[in-house]
């Protein structure tokens, strides 16, 4: 599936498949990769060059206004200054591994379930294990015990749980409107959900009843993959879910149901966004996680249009979402790990937690925190958010998440433009899946 002139020759196909491909694939690693907001902007570099000032490394410009008053907290109740910076999401696991091997490392830094076991196994972070042991203010038992585990290796800890993250179902009430549909709500199932988009869609006038790339995955059909009894990863992660039956079924589905017939071509998702297509009205639906809530409360089209609900479900009622969290950790290298891990335990506490969530900065991961969070945006249903924890499912991820799970986009792509099927896309995934985790 192509836009404009179909190639004449064979080369000219690849070629034109080739260059479709690197467009998506740069446009997911801005945008869907991490879970969380991207920043575009770069306040700073990540070292430390004021052994009196904790350095702090994030990627969020989003989350750091909220951020930044947490710290200014800490330093009136500690004294130890902090100098909290922005480096964008593409540039941020390079210079934290650059500054691994040169004994360069931020203070502080927020950790990610795709790259957090390659650190904690070749031990660049600080083993927090006895300084939580022995806290009177960290509590193992006080987190999300799926996000606790990202960060827990060989029976010891790395981080302190920040945050957690759902997917829901943002929607353009202007569009439903001028199409007399009503809201999405949470008595729509997947297939609810797909004949509505295609009654919102209209290719001839740019018009799209749903947008999701190839390589959108737990903002994309992970979700859906789950609802409809297929799975990523089993349980012990010995084995890759892409070639169970109910995963290929699943995945079926959301090629002939929605990819063929209410999304825009891969190209033009891999050109805009989802969420340009979606602040630009030409996207009626979009999945999104709760980390695009400020953004997307920024965007005075949104704000003016849009709304969010549930995920739909599948039609036995099973409604599943797919979700993360970051972790604050620390260098082990550090020549100011005790200072450090002061402000570890005072990002950890339920004090600060409760104000990440109240200012907007994101839920938290210390339960019962959240609840304020949805004043953040009043306009929207941010209860959506909260009511998709009632089954939720940890991001699948390994040793080697980076490795197959960028390969597992690329190969989607092929099916998502008829290079192959998508059976044949499943399987194809499972096998490097499996060949990559037994490499472990």
């Amino acid at each position: 599936i192509c836009e404009g002139p179909l190639p004449k020759n064979e080369e000219d196909v690849t070629m034109k498949k080739n260059r479709i491909l690197s467009t998506i694939l740069a446009a997911a690693l801005c945008t869907s990769l991490a879970a969380c907001g991207k920043s575009s902007e770069n306040t700073g570099n990540a070292a430390n060059t004021d052994n009196n000032t904790l350095s702090v490394s994030i990627w969020d410009n989003n989350q750091l206004p909220g951020l930044k008053s947490i710290m200014e907290d800490f330093t009136k109740e500690t004294g130890i200054a902090v100098d909290i910076q922005v480096v964008p999401w593409d540039q941020y696991w390079t210079l934290l591994e650059a500054g691994a091997q040169g004994g360069t490392l931020p203070d502080v830094f927020w950790m990610h379930s795709t790259y957090s076991q390659r650190f904690m196994r070749n031990d660049m972070l600080l083993d927090l294990t006895d300084r939580i042991t022995q806290s009177d203010t960290i509590d193992p038992n006080n987190y999300y015990q799926d996000i606790l585990g990202l960060y827990q290796y060989d029976g010891k800890t790395y981080a302190i749980p920040k945050d957690y993250d759902t997917i829901a179902l943002w929607y353009n009430k202007t569009m439903f409107d001028e199409a007399g549909i009503s809201y999405p709500d949470e008595t729509w199932t997947w297939d609810t959900f797909a004949e509505v988009a295609a009654k919102l869609t209209d290719k001839d006038n740019n018009q799209y009843g749903f947008a999701s790339p190839a390589a959108y995955n737990q903002d994309g059909y992970y979700s859906m993959i789950y609802d409809m009894g297929g799975y990523i990863l089993n349980e012990d992660k010995s084995a890759s879910g892409w070639d169970a039956p109910e995963t290929i079924a699943a995945m079926n589905w959301w090629y002939d149901n929605l990819v063929t017939v209410c999304m825009p071509t891969q190209q033009m998702m891999g050109e805009n966004t989802t969420d340009v297509l979606f602040s630009s009205g030409r996207s009626a639906m979009t999945l999104q996680g709760s980390w695009m809530v400020k953004a997307f409360s920024e965007n005075e089209y949104i704000a003016a249009n849009a709304d969010v609900a549930v995920l739909p479900m599948a039609n036995d009622g099973t409604r599943k979402t797919i979700y993360n969290g970051l972790g604050w950790a620390a260098s082990a290298e550090g020549s100011n790990t005790e200072n450090a891990w002061k402000l570890l335990e005072y990002l950890g506490s339920e004090d600060a937690q409760r104000k990440q969530a109240e200012t907007g900065v994101t839920m938290s991961a210390y339960m019962g925190t959240s609840d304020k969070w949805t004043d953040c945006a009043p306009d929207f249903n941010l209860q959506a958010y909260l009511d998709m924890t009632k089954d939720m499912v940890i991001r699948p991820y390994t040793a080697n998440t980076k490795i197959w799970e960028d390969y597992s986009q690329q190969v989607m792509v092929r099916a998502y433009t008829a290079e192959i099927t998508m059976e044949e896309a499943c399987k194809e995934i499972a096998a490097f899946m499996n060949e990559k985790m037994a490499e472990e």
